[in-house]
């Protein structure tokens, strides 16, 4: 997902959006270990995604304060 769709998603939808991506790469891993993973480039977007959804809800969190 792009920053843009990302940000207008509330913090529920985040954090069930962090959850699907965690259990997508992991399976994604497990397929890759087993040589059934065809597009490796999938991972990265996963990691990249994971990492904007923690950043997102990291700088609202201390906007709160």
């Amino acid at each position: 997902m792009k920053l843009k769709e990302l940000k207008h998603l509330p913090d529920l939808e985040l954090k069930k959006s962090l959850e699907n991506s965690r259990e997508k790469l992991r399976s994604l891993r497990f397929d890759l270990a087993s040589g059934k993973v065809k597009n490796v480039r999938e991972i990265r977007e996963i990691r990249k995604t994971i990492a904007r959804i923690l950043t997102l809800l990291k700088e609202r969190k201390i906007h709160v304060k």
